[in-house]
């Protein structure tokens, strides 16, 4: 079964916007539907209850379906690494939007690749989004009236950083141009997709292998010649063979990953989830908040992904090992043009998390 692959790559800004249907990490979300996007109670935090910021989006139009012909998923996370619990997913929210060919916010033909297409194709000419995270924003700035916030929190946060300096003083940049210099967000990048290739039946032994060595240097341990190894490089190779030995599904992750390691997306929708270990997978997938009806597994965004977030501090921040996405089997309409979906979190056992990174 083939699988697509999502790669992070650097792009002009201009082409992660709305109008060109783009699949993104960082920055600011480029909404699908423009005027009923979600607020700060939909994005809330279970733990802080702060909004959750945009973490990526994913454009996966549904070909047997009219009223998917265009449809997004996006993804929220916390930053605050207190509310990151080991396999919980309070700090993690999902929502999939959708819109027939025909509709209010785009033409019916493709986008035209260039950076002064359609520029009035934009949230903020249907809403108000917030300064600083791009959700709706309901509050503004009490003194110069021109700065919409979704909450006190990213409010306070502005004022702090920059806005107490320019208030009333000149007409700050719009909205919609405020994402570069954002370093409350995650940095900007496309989501380049490419085809996996299946490997040979010959190039998949790798497992086996390993566990012939394991046989080996366990026989050598019941005779006491352990000790006779010379090379400390083997000795090294074969501790770390019987760590991947304990935990075959960690084996399996890494053995499928070998061949593309900068993947950070694996969109296989419907098909199995590539889990990273064999403690506490997805047992029960909640039903569809909107026809009650089943969900399935649709991608998952892989441990490679926070290599492109510049956390400030690798120990003490946000983590996962894989973030898991199920989605409404039917695709039903959104009623108010976004629907939460269901993401499930499963980290790294920690004698594996050194490898895994």
């Amino acid at each position: 079964m083939t699988v697509d692959l999502g790669f992070a790559e650097k792009c002009e800004p201009w082409r992660l916007e709305s109008r060109f249907f783009p699949s993104k990490i960082g920055g600011k979300p480029a909404w699908l539907d423009l005027k009923n996007i979600p607020g700060e109670k939909d994005l809330h935090c279970e733990y802080c209850k702060e909004p959750c910021i945009f973490l990526c989006q994913i454009y996966a139009p549904c070909e047997d379906s009219d009223d998917a012909f265009h449809r997004t998923i996006f993804v929220f996370v916390c930053k605050k690494s207190e509310c990151c619990r080991t396999n919980k997913n309070g700090n993690l929210k999902v929502f999939r939007s959708q819109l027939p060919k025909i509709n209010e916010f785009y033409p019916a033909e493709p986008p035209v690749e260039q950076s002064d297409w359609r520029t009035d194709i934009n949230v903020n000419q249907w809403v108000k989004t917030c300064y600083i995270c791009g959700i709706l924003a309901p509050n503004h700035c009490s003194k110069c009236k021109n700065i919409n916030y979704c909450c006190r929190a990213h409010q306070i946060y502005h004022w702090k950083n920059g806005h107490k300096e320019t208030c009333n003083v000149n007409k700050e940049l719009p909205v919609h141009s405020a994402t570069a210099n954002n370093k409350f967000l995650f940095p900007e990048h496309e989501i380049v997709i490419e085809r996996e290739e299946v490997r040979n039946d010959d190039d998949s032994n790798d497992l086996n292998r390993e566990e012939e060595e394991m046989k080996k240097y366990e026989e050598m341990i019941q005779k006491n010649e352990a000790g006779t190894l010379q090379n400390e490089d083997i000795q090294n190779e074969l501790l770390n063979v019987a760590n991947q030995v304990e935990d075959e599904t960690f084996s399996k992750f890494q053995s499928t990953i070998d061949e593309y390691p900068d993947q950070i997306i694996r969109y296989n929708k419907g098909q199995q989830i590539l889990y990273i270990s064999a403690e506490t997978k997805v047992n029960k997938i909640p039903k569809c908040a909107e026809c009650n009806g089943e969900r399935q597994f649709e991608f998952q965004i892989m441990p490679q992904l926070l290599n492109f977030l510049n956390l400030e501090d690798p120990i003490k921040c946000i983590d996962w090992g894989i973030l898991v996405v199920f989605t409404c089997t039917k695709s039903c309409t959104p009623k108010n043009g976004y629907s939460v979906e269901y993401v499930w979190k499963q980290d790294i056992i920690e004698n594996n998390s050194a490898t895994a990174s």
